[in-house]
Protein backbone atom coordinates (compact mmCIF):
# COMPACT_ATOMS: atom_id res chain seq x y z
CA UNK A 1 0.00 0.00 0.00
CA UNK A 2 2.59 2.51 0.72
CA UNK A 3 4.08 1.72 -2.56
CA UNK A 4 1.10 2.79 -4.34
CA UNK A 5 0.45 5.60 -1.90
CA UNK A 6 3.83 7.18 -3.03
CA UNK A 7 3.11 6.70 -6.78
CA UNK A 8 0.01 8.08 -6.48
CA UNK A 9 1.52 11.54 -4.67
CA UNK A 10 4.25 11.67 -6.62
CA UNK A 11 1.93 11.48 -10.16
CA UNK A 12 -0.16 14.45 -8.40
CA UNK A 13 3.16 16.65 -8.54
CA UNK A 14 4.79 15.32 -11.72
CA UNK A 15 1.48 15.78 -13.61
CA UNK A 16 -0.63 19.27 -13.35
CA UNK A 17 -3.72 17.56 -11.73
CA UNK A 18 -2.28 17.93 -7.89
CA UNK A 19 -1.60 22.15 -9.04
CA UNK A 20 -4.56 22.57 -10.13
CA UNK A 21 -6.57 21.32 -7.43
CA UNK A 22 -4.86 23.02 -4.46
CA UNK A 23 -4.56 26.16 -6.51
CA UNK A 24 -8.23 25.99 -7.50
CA UNK A 25 -9.54 24.54 -3.81
CA UNK A 26 -6.98 27.52 -2.20
CA UNK A 27 -8.53 30.49 -4.30
CA UNK A 28 -12.04 29.70 -4.10
CA UNK A 29 -11.11 28.90 -0.27
CA UNK A 30 -9.86 32.68 -0.18
CA UNK A 31 -12.66 34.30 -2.21
CA UNK A 32 -15.16 32.69 0.08
CA UNK A 33 -13.51 33.60 3.31
CA UNK A 34 -13.65 37.01 1.91
CA UNK A 35 -16.89 36.67 0.93
CA UNK A 36 -18.57 35.25 4.22
CA UNK A 37 -16.02 37.01 6.89
CA UNK A 38 -14.05 39.88 5.79
CA UNK A 39 -16.66 41.76 3.39
CA UNK A 40 -19.53 40.94 5.55
CA UNK A 41 -17.59 42.22 9.38
CA UNK A 42 -18.92 38.57 10.87
CA UNK A 43 -16.94 36.06 12.66
CA UNK A 44 -19.63 33.24 11.24
CA UNK A 45 -17.98 30.24 10.14
CA UNK A 46 -20.36 27.88 8.59
CA UNK A 47 -21.07 29.59 5.79
CA UNK A 48 -17.59 29.41 4.27
CA UNK A 49 -17.64 25.54 4.91
CA UNK A 50 -20.56 25.05 3.06
CA UNK A 51 -19.14 26.81 0.19
CA UNK A 52 -15.77 24.62 0.62
CA UNK A 53 -18.23 21.57 0.65
CA UNK A 54 -20.11 22.38 -2.09
CA UNK A 55 -16.60 23.35 -4.05
CA UNK A 56 -15.30 20.07 -3.27
CA UNK A 57 -18.47 18.45 -4.71
CA UNK A 58 -16.80 19.85 -8.29
CA UNK A 59 -12.82 19.91 -7.16
CA UNK A 60 -12.50 16.55 -5.91
CA UNK A 61 -13.52 14.54 -8.96
CA UNK A 62 -10.24 16.52 -10.32
CA UNK A 63 -8.25 14.39 -8.07
CA UNK A 64 -10.20 10.64 -8.55
CA UNK A 65 -10.54 11.03 -12.23
CA UNK A 66 -7.24 9.45 -12.94
CA UNK A 67 -7.43 7.08 -10.53
CA UNK A 68 -8.14 4.10 -12.37
CA UNK A 69 -9.62 5.15 -15.95
CA UNK A 70 -5.94 6.59 -16.53
CA UNK A 71 -4.62 3.12 -16.11
CA UNK A 72 -7.25 1.56 -17.32
CA UNK A 73 -6.43 3.56 -20.95
CA UNK A 74 -2.99 3.49 -20.91
CA UNK A 75 -3.18 -0.47 -20.44
CA UNK A 76 -1.34 -0.73 -17.73
CA UNK A 77 -4.20 -2.05 -15.48
CA UNK A 78 -3.38 -5.81 -16.32
CA UNK A 79 0.64 -4.92 -14.46
CA UNK A 80 -1.31 -3.62 -11.34
CA UNK A 81 -3.68 -6.73 -11.24
CA UNK A 82 -0.59 -9.21 -11.81
CA UNK A 83 1.79 -7.15 -9.38
CA UNK A 84 2.50 -8.61 -5.72
CA UNK A 85 -0.01 -5.84 -3.75
CA UNK A 86 -3.66 -6.56 -2.53
CA UNK A 87 -6.54 -5.38 -4.33
CA UNK A 88 -7.08 -3.64 -0.60
CA UNK A 89 -3.85 -2.07 -0.70
CA UNK A 90 -4.43 -0.51 -4.49
CA UNK A 91 -7.50 1.40 -3.55
CA UNK A 92 -6.74 2.32 -0.11
CA UNK A 93 -3.38 3.59 -1.13
CA UNK A 94 -4.81 5.30 -4.17
CA UNK A 95 -7.69 6.60 -1.66
CA UNK A 96 -5.18 7.37 0.77
CA UNK A 97 -2.91 9.48 -1.51
CA UNK A 98 -6.01 11.53 -2.81
CA UNK A 99 -7.37 12.13 0.83
CA UNK A 100 -4.15 13.51 1.99
CA UNK A 101 -4.23 16.33 -0.95
CA UNK A 102 -7.69 17.16 0.09
CA UNK A 103 -7.03 16.63 4.23
CA UNK A 104 -4.07 19.31 3.63
CA UNK A 105 -6.13 21.54 1.25
CA UNK A 106 -8.73 22.13 3.59
CA UNK A 107 -6.37 22.17 6.99
CA UNK A 108 -4.54 24.59 5.49
CA UNK A 109 -7.70 27.01 4.43
CA UNK A 110 -8.73 26.83 7.93
CA UNK A 111 -5.96 28.73 8.70
CA UNK A 112 -7.35 31.39 7.48
CA UNK A 113 -9.44 31.56 10.35
CA UNK A 114 -6.28 32.75 12.61
CA UNK A 115 -6.35 36.15 11.02
CA UNK A 116 -9.51 36.60 12.93
CA UNK A 117 -8.60 35.90 16.27
CA UNK A 118 -7.02 38.07 16.96
CA UNK A 119 -9.87 40.76 16.36
CA UNK A 120 -12.92 38.86 16.92
CA UNK A 121 -14.46 36.24 18.89
CA UNK A 122 -14.40 32.70 17.26
CA UNK A 123 -16.60 29.97 18.49
CA UNK A 124 -13.70 27.53 18.43
CA UNK A 125 -15.89 24.41 18.91
CA UNK A 126 -18.04 25.12 16.08
CA UNK A 127 -14.68 25.86 13.82
CA UNK A 128 -13.36 22.53 14.79
CA UNK A 129 -16.96 21.04 13.90
CA UNK A 130 -16.98 22.42 10.48
CA UNK A 131 -13.57 21.08 9.72
CA UNK A 132 -14.40 17.55 11.13
CA UNK A 133 -17.68 17.58 8.62
CA UNK A 134 -15.66 19.10 5.71
CA UNK A 135 -13.24 15.99 6.27
CA UNK A 136 -15.57 13.37 6.89
CA UNK A 137 -17.47 14.60 3.39
CA UNK A 138 -14.51 14.21 1.51
CA UNK A 139 -13.94 11.21 2.64
CA UNK A 140 -16.99 10.15 0.42
CA UNK A 141 -16.92 12.04 -2.21
CA UNK A 142 -13.35 10.83 -2.77
CA UNK A 143 -14.59 7.23 -2.02
CA UNK A 144 -17.21 7.70 -4.57
CA UNK A 145 -14.66 9.05 -7.25
CA UNK A 146 -12.50 6.02 -7.06
CA UNK A 147 -15.70 3.89 -7.70
CA UNK A 148 -17.13 5.55 -10.89
CA UNK A 149 -13.24 5.89 -12.09
CA UNK A 150 -12.82 2.32 -11.93
CA UNK A 151 -15.60 2.11 -14.41
CA UNK A 152 -14.33 3.51 -16.96
CA UNK A 153 -11.39 4.67 -18.95
CA UNK A 154 -12.45 8.09 -20.01
CA UNK A 155 -11.36 10.78 -17.43
CA UNK A 156 -14.18 13.71 -18.39
CA UNK A 157 -16.65 10.78 -17.66
CA UNK A 158 -15.46 9.40 -14.70
CA UNK A 159 -15.02 13.33 -13.56
CA UNK A 160 -19.17 14.34 -14.54
CA UNK A 161 -20.29 10.54 -13.10
CA UNK A 162 -18.68 11.63 -9.64
CA UNK A 163 -19.95 14.75 -9.53
CA UNK A 164 -23.30 13.70 -10.60
CA UNK A 165 -23.79 11.03 -7.59
CA UNK A 166 -22.35 13.73 -5.41
CA UNK A 167 -24.84 16.08 -6.62
CA UNK A 168 -27.41 13.80 -6.18
CA UNK A 169 -26.92 13.03 -2.43
CA UNK A 170 -26.90 16.53 -1.85
CA UNK A 171 -29.98 17.39 -3.99
CA UNK A 172 -31.93 14.80 -1.71
CA UNK A 173 -31.73 17.07 1.64
CA UNK A 174 -33.46 20.06 -0.54
CA UNK A 175 -36.18 17.88 -1.60
CA UNK A 176 -37.63 17.70 1.87
CA UNK A 177 -38.51 21.61 1.43
CA UNK A 178 -41.03 20.44 -1.15
CA UNK A 179 -42.67 17.98 0.98
CA UNK A 180 -45.50 18.07 3.82
CA UNK A 181 -43.92 18.21 7.25
CA UNK A 182 -45.49 14.90 8.45
CA UNK A 183 -44.62 13.17 5.45
CA UNK A 184 -42.39 10.01 6.38
CA UNK A 185 -40.28 10.43 3.19
CA UNK A 186 -38.86 13.26 5.01
CA UNK A 187 -37.09 11.31 7.57
CA UNK A 188 -36.04 9.42 4.81
CA UNK A 189 -34.66 11.84 2.59
CA UNK A 190 -32.78 13.54 5.86
CA UNK A 191 -31.14 10.32 6.96
CA UNK A 192 -29.52 9.73 3.66
CA UNK A 193 -28.60 13.55 2.84
CA UNK A 194 -25.23 14.44 3.01
CA UNK A 195 -26.11 18.04 3.22
CA UNK A 196 -28.47 17.74 5.93
CA UNK A 197 -26.16 15.32 8.20
CA UNK A 198 -23.17 18.11 7.36
CA UNK A 199 -25.61 20.84 8.77
CA UNK A 200 -25.70 19.08 12.62
CA UNK A 201 -21.37 19.57 12.57
CA UNK A 202 -21.49 22.84 11.12
CA UNK A 203 -24.22 24.24 13.75
CA UNK A 204 -20.95 22.51 16.38
CA UNK A 205 -23.42 19.30 18.10
CA UNK A 206 -21.38 15.92 17.58
CA UNK A 207 -23.39 13.61 16.16
CA UNK A 208 -21.81 10.13 16.64
CA UNK A 209 -24.77 8.56 13.92
CA UNK A 210 -23.57 11.32 11.25
CA UNK A 211 -19.70 9.93 11.93
CA UNK A 212 -20.91 5.96 11.23
CA UNK A 213 -22.87 7.06 8.08
CA UNK A 214 -20.53 9.09 6.53
CA UNK A 215 -17.34 6.53 7.31
CA UNK A 216 -20.12 3.97 6.27
CA UNK A 217 -20.85 5.31 3.01
CA UNK A 218 -17.30 6.01 1.66
CA UNK A 219 -16.57 2.32 3.15
CA UNK A 220 -19.43 0.90 0.71
CA UNK A 221 -17.95 3.05 -2.33
CA UNK A 222 -14.71 1.97 -1.60
CA UNK A 223 -15.87 -1.69 -1.02
CA UNK A 224 -17.02 -1.41 -4.70
CA UNK A 225 -14.74 -0.60 -5.71
CA UNK A 226 -12.30 -3.08 -4.79
CA UNK A 227 -15.37 -5.59 -6.20
CA UNK A 228 -15.07 -4.32 -9.61
CA UNK A 229 -11.33 -4.77 -9.96
CA UNK A 230 -11.84 -8.40 -7.94
CA UNK A 231 -14.35 -9.27 -10.70
CA UNK A 232 -12.40 -8.10 -12.99
CA UNK A 233 -8.75 -9.65 -12.06
CA UNK A 234 -10.99 -12.96 -12.28
CA UNK A 235 -13.15 -11.85 -15.36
Amino acid sequence: MRAIYKREMRSYFTGTIGYVFLVLFLAVAGLAFCYTTLFSMSAEVGSFYIIMMIFSAIALPLLTMKSFSEERKSKIEQLLLTAPVSLGSMVLGKFLAAYTMFAGATIFSSLYFLILYRYAFIQVGILLGNIVALLLVGFVFIAIGLFVSALTENQLAAAVGTIGIIMAFLLVGLINTFLPASYWLRYVFDSVSIFTRFQTFANGYFDLSTVIYYISMGGIFLYLTYRVYDRRRFG
